[in-house]
This record gives C-alpha cells, sequence and structure tokens, in this order.
C-alpha cells in the first residue's frame, strides 16, 4: 500500500476495566506501521459500556453505531463494571457489545485457539496434548437462544415464575455462517466440523441438514464432519488437534470457544474476529476484540495482558484489510517476544521475566523493529 492510498477508517471503543490500558498498546503498534510500512489510518475513538452509561446514561449511543457502519473495521476493547449491576437488562455495559453485533449485522464469530510454544507449559493440559494446537471455532452470534422469542420471565397463576429462552435459526441463517467456515477452511487445513444437538434439538436436526447441504452443493472439496456438542466439549480436552474449523450456534459456541480458549492456558491471550455480510459497496461490516473481559479486578495496576488486544488488531488486518504481511509480522512479533522470555502476570511461569502492559507492549514494538529490518 502506497502513501496516497485512503487512510483505513478505524472507530476504536476502549470500553471498561482493562480495556483502555490494552487498547493504547495496539496505539504503538498503528503508530509503528504508519512510520514504518507507510500504511495510514483515520481514527475515531468513543466510548461504550460502563464507560458510556457514565457519561450518556446509555451503554451505547446510536452515534456510536452509526460511526461503526462508516468504519472500514471497529477495534473494541471490552466492556462489563460491577458497579452498575443494579441497572436493568436492557441497561448493562454487556449491551454495547451485543447491540454493535445485531446493529452491524455481525453474524460469524471467529475465535482461534493457538498454542505459541513458548507457553506449551502454560495450559493445565499436558505439553503433548497441546503442542502445536491451531484451531479457529467459528459461532453464529445473532440467532440462536441469544435472540430467539418468545423470551423473558412470566408469572404464572400461582404465583410462581418461569424463565423462557428460545432457540430460533432460519436456513438463510445457518447458511451463511457455514460458508464462513468453509471459506476459512480453505485457507487452513480444509477441515470443519459441524457441531449442534440433532439428537435432542429440532434446531439442531435443521442446522445439520442445512450445513450438509452447503457442503454438497459448494464445497464438496472441504472435508466435513458432524458432532454433538457435548462430546465436542470432550474432544476438546481429550484430542484438540483432531479439529480444524469448528462451526456451531450460538450457545454451544459461547461454550466451546471459552472451553478450547483455556486450552492455550490464558483468556489474556486470545483474540476475536466478528464479521458481517459483504455490502454493495464491497465493505464488510467487521469488529475485532478480545475474549478475556475487562477484569476490572486488575483494571489500572498497568499488569493486564496486551497480547490478545494486539492479536485482535492484527486478525483485522488480516480479514478486513487484506493485509496478510502485517498481520503474519505482529504475530510473529508476539512469539518471538513470548520466546525471549517476557511475561504479563497471566501467564507468568518460574524462571521469566515478569513485566507490565506497557513493557509488552513496548517490546512487540521493539520485536517489529527487528523483523522489520
Amino acid at each position: 500500500m502506497s502513501e496516497q492510498t485512503p487512510p483505513v477508517k478505524l472507530l476504536v471503543l476502549p470500553g471498561d476495566g482493562i480495556g483502555p490500558e490494552v487498547m493504547h498498546e495496539v496505539g504503538r503498534v498503528i503508530a509503528w506501521l504508519e512510520k514504518k510500512r507507510g500504511m495510514a489510518f483515520d481514527i475515531t475513538h468513543d466510548v461504550v459500556g460502563g464507560a458510556s452509561l457514565a457519561e450518556y446514561g446509555v451503554p451505547i449511543r446510536d452515534e456510536v453505531i452509526e460511526k461503526a457502519w462508516a468504519a472500514d473495521a471497529v477495534l473494541f476493547g471490552s466492556v462489563g463494571d460491577p458497579k452498575w449491576g443494579h441497572v436493568g437488562f436492557e441497561k448493562r455495559p454487556e449491551v454495547a457489545i451485543l447491540k454493535l453485533r445485531q446493529e452491524l449485522g455481525l453474524f460469524a464469530n471467529l475465535r482461534p485457539a493457538k498454542v505459541f510454544d513458548a507457553l506449551v507449559d502454560a495450559s493445565t493440559l499436558k505439553p503433548e496434548v497441546v503442542r502445536g494446537l491451531d484451531i479457529m471455532i467459528v459461532r453464529e452470534t445473532v440467532g440462536g437462544i441469544y435472540f430467539g422469542e418468545p423470551r423473558g420471565i412470566e408469572t404464572l397463576p400461582d404465583g410462581s415464575k418461569r424463565g423462557i429462552n428460545t432457540e430460533v435459526y432460519t436456513t438463510s441463517e445457518i447458511e451463511r455462517v457455514a460458508r464462513v467456515a468453509f471459506d476459512l477452511a480453505r485457507k487452513r487445513d480444509n477441515r470443519v466440523c459441524s457441531v449442534e444437538k440433532c439428537n435432542v434439538m429440532e434446531s439442531g436436526l435443521l442446522w445439520k441438514e442445512v450445513v450438509t447441504a452447503v457442503h454438497a452443493r459448494e464445497f464438496p472439496d472441504v472435508e466435513l464432519s458432524h458432532m454433538l456438542a457435548d462430546n465436542c466439549a470432550m474432544q476438546l480436552v481429550r484430542n484438540p488437534r483432531q479439529f480444524d474449523v469448528l462451526v456451531t450456534g450460538n450457545l454451544f459456541g459461547d461454550l466451546l470457544s471459552d472451553l478450547a480458549s483455556m486450552l492455550t492456558g490464558s483468556l489474556g491471550m486470545l483474540p476475536s474476529a466478528t464479521l458481517g455480510a459483504v455490502q454493495e459497496n464491497g465493505k464488510r461490516p467487521a469488529l475485532y476484540e478480545p475474549i478475556h473481559g475487562s477484569a476490572p479486578d486488575i483494571a489500572g495496576q498497568g499488569i493486564a495482558n496486551p497480547i490478545a488486544q494486539i492479536l485482535s488488531f492484527a486478525m483485522l488486518l488480516r480479514y478486513s484489510l487484506d493485509r496478510q504481511d502485517e498481520a503474519a509480522l505482529i504475530e510473529q512479533a508476539v512469539s518471538n517476544v513470548l520466546a525471549s522470555g517476557l511475561r504479563t502476570a497471566d501467564i507468568m511461569a518460574p524462571g521469566m521475566a515478569r513485566v507490565s502492559t506497557s513493557v509488552m507492549g513496548e517490546a512487540i514494538v521493539l520485536e517489529l523493529d527487528k523483523l522489520h529490518k
């Protein structure tokens, strides 16, 4: 990309807790890309979650949704703060991310679970089980039981209450997330495992039928298998390297991706992307965020791990900007820094050097310099 190329429009939403701290380290990486790789960024910052509640009384404003639509991509930190525990469901800080996904139609969440060689001992599983692990979980994010109707809590005639949530999926919702998974598999090891509960849920039966049909019609070159969600959870712990790409619905994807994340040793290491449909103008709404949450218990202490946020930005470079070289450069820099023995508190191990959030960010930028030269 030459310097005459229009700048990349980024909406940066640091959010709550450790979000601003780890996002600051991404700013260093962005500045390095502008200086050393000729990239240009037009960055807009705004508030969401508890920070937005404090300033505007709502977890996310309509103006932020409009800015997200106008941006080439959204870089998101984290939302959540226990001091807002007293507000109603519709005003919880977490509504910010749910509304962004829904309003932008971000239906496919990509969560990689990759074990860096230097951190193979950080996993609670045996090194021989997780060494070389590199899987991708594709989770549908705007359908299923989290959004299905009817939902709510009702009072029954006898005065007791009943909570209701409905698992709903349509053919088109399943087709579009399946296509994302198959496309990704073609760029990886060419294998997809579709996960549901077709033995006890009609929505799971439809899921299996639709994924099978999409495979036969559009992706016969990709190897497809099917697995029940409970068995998949067991297999992820038993033999996770059997998987390449997993595709599943909202609820099971939520559970399985968190399970898979701990195979790597720390939530602080793992990025994610959530993609929408390609628009008529060629743009694809997309949001990138670490999966670790706001971690309010360590906020402001300068000990948070910025790697997941930095790797989320690497995913942004790869999937929204098609800057494969820069994405790979950042990932290699992270790997090299870890191999050198630097560790934040969450991944600290005997014999390693414990460093702060800012020192880890600085070390990654210095490593980018070395790799660039």
